[in-house]
């Protein structure tokens, strides 16, 4: 069992980073700056004389997430399949992949109410959508910490990470 866990540590193609260093940690920023620059988009949108700049910048920054999360979550699938089946690191990940997809979901849907409400008012569906689906993401991420600060998923092994603990 401890070979199949140390699989769980390591990529299985470059394109998820080198061991150590995965990528899809670094991905996810993207998406969920993104998503909250746009609540915060909406919220100044409230309170601004003219709201369509604010509201398209929500707008802009709802569709950027939407890419950043559909390449986290290739990354984050990769990341996936070296897990351990049957073991509850593959079902927290799995969990936390449902939850980053409907995340997905909910802001695509979210960015066509927008695109089909113009720019002049507020959109109370979409600030709905946008602060559900974010809870979603926090959950999501809550899991993710599981996935590598409990499970150590593709995180060095103890013995490397002992060479950083150990003096000169």
């Amino acid at each position: 069992m401890a070979e199949a866990f140390d699989r769980g540590k390591r990529p299985r193609t470059l394109l998820q980073g080198p061991y150590g260093h995965p990528f899809h940690p670094v991905v996810i920023t993207v998406p969920i700056g993104a998503w909250v620059a746009s609540l915060v988009f909406d919220v100044l949108a409230i309170f601004a004389e003219d709201p369509s700049g604010f509201l398209l910048g929500a707008q802009v920054l709802i569709a950027i997430g939407i890419v950043g999360a559909v390449v986290a979550a290739v990354l984050g699938f990769l990341d996936y399949s070296v897990i351990p089946a049957r073991t509850r690191a593959k079902r927290t990940a799995l969990v936390h992949m449902i939850l980053n997809l409907v995340a997905i979901a909910l802001f695509a849907i979210d960015w066509i109410v927008r695109a089909s409400a113009g720019h002049d008012d507020v959109p109370v569906a979409g600030v709905v959508l946008s602060v559900v689906a974010l809870l979603l993401v926090g959950a999501s991420g809550f899991l993710g910490g599981e996935l590598v600060y409990r499970f150590g998923i593709r995180v060095a092994d103890e013995g490397e990470q002992a060479k950083g603990q150990a003096g000169s």
